[in-house]
């Protein structure tokens, strides 16, 4: 009531106010094109195709985390486990597929279901349990990290007989221009996660869920349940990361993953997400998955030392924060 009283006294003085996250995406975009132009003229080559593409592909695992990973921190929640969750979900590819020798079809299914697994379980400890997200997902992390290594006995697993496997992250079906199939994936997966986000029942109880989650419980949904199906949803998504990851490097690395979510987390907040739930866009988290490749790219091309490129995204996931915290006092 609040909200329509306050649009309604907005049309009469004739001011439309825009909502702060809206004003966070545009300023995302903002920092995105500054970033780029930038880079720009501070390095000639940045702008070639093949750095370009680069860019993109490099986007494409940390996208989808980001994708799976705003659903999560919409309801107010956070999820520390889709880096280790992403390496267990390869491994399970390569042991169907390489020890188990069946279809490679068979271990991308089985990719993604560990990973909506994975997120199953987190969600039922948060929901059912009554565990903190922080908390949960920090032990689905060491768990997933743990099994990963156990299963793989902490060797990397090789797709050395299947060369068409790489071909789902590194091949092309595009007419002309050749562009990897893994930046069409991440597109088409944000694509899906906007339709999830924007015209679906879940997507409603998500922002629900977030904006207040006793009302919503009030209110008569189960709000157990989901939250347990938003975060296999997230889980999901990020099997599908675990898929591009190993198609990429055409083998699964058991120590691979750790750190990840760091990055995920940071460009879901620059996109506009609150960490405080009840606010967030699939678009905004494009952008903020944009910057963060765009930002150490950039950084790589100009020879800054990699322990500074860790320092300068660290400021960044930092002033992300602070721009959240202002924008709930607004």
């Amino acid at each position: 009531m609040n909200t329509i009283a306050n649009e309604e006294k907005n049309k009469v003085s004739g001011k439309f106010k825009i909502s702060s996250g809206a004003i966070q995406q545009i300023l995302a975009f903002a920092s995105l094109i500054a970033l780029v132009i930038f880079f720009s003229i501070a390095s000639g080559s940045f702008l070639q195709y093949s750095n370009v593409i680069g860019i993109l592909l490099s986007t494409a695992v940390i996208g989808i985390l980001a994708l799976g990973a705003t659903f999560v921190i919409i309801t107010g929640g956070i999820d520390l486990s889709v880096g280790t969750v992403m390496t267990l979900s390869s491994v399970m590819i390569g042991v169907i597929v390489v020890n188990g020798g069946m279809p490679i079809w068979v271990g991308i299914i089985g990719g993604i279901l560990t990973g909506a697994l994975c997120g199953l379980l987190s969600g039922f400890a948060i929901a059912k349990l009554n565990i903190p997200p922080f908390i949960a997902t920090l032990a689905m992390m060491m768990i997933a990290k743990g099994l990963a290594l156990v299963i793989s006995s902490a060797a990397p697993i090789y797709f050395s007989d299947h060369e068409n496997f790489t071909k789902i992250s590194l091949g092309s079906i595009t007419p002309g221009i050749e562009v990897p199939n893994a930046i069409l994936i991440f597109f088409i997966m944000a694509i899906i996660g906007g339709i999830i986000l924007s015209k679906t029942i879940l997507g409603r109880y998500n922002f629900a869920i977030g904006s207040n989650e006793e009302a919503t419980r009030l209110s008569g949904v189960n709000v157990n349940f989901w939250k347990m199906s938003i975060y296999t949803l997230a889980g999901a998504f990020t099997g599908v990361a675990g898929v591009l990851m190993a198609a990429r490097l055409n083998s699964a690395q058991p120590a691979l993953g750790q750190g990840y979510e760091l990055e995920a987390i940071a460009a879901v907040v620059i996109g506009g997400t609150s960490l405080s739930g009840g606010k967030g866009t699939i678009v905004g988290t494009v952008i903020g998955a944009l910057i963060m490749s765009v930002l150490t790219n950039g950084l790589r091309i100009m020879s800054i030392p990699q322990e500074w490129q860790t320092v300068v995204v660290g400021l960044v996931i930092i002033l992300a924060v602070y721009a959240d915290t202002l924008r709930k006092k607004d």
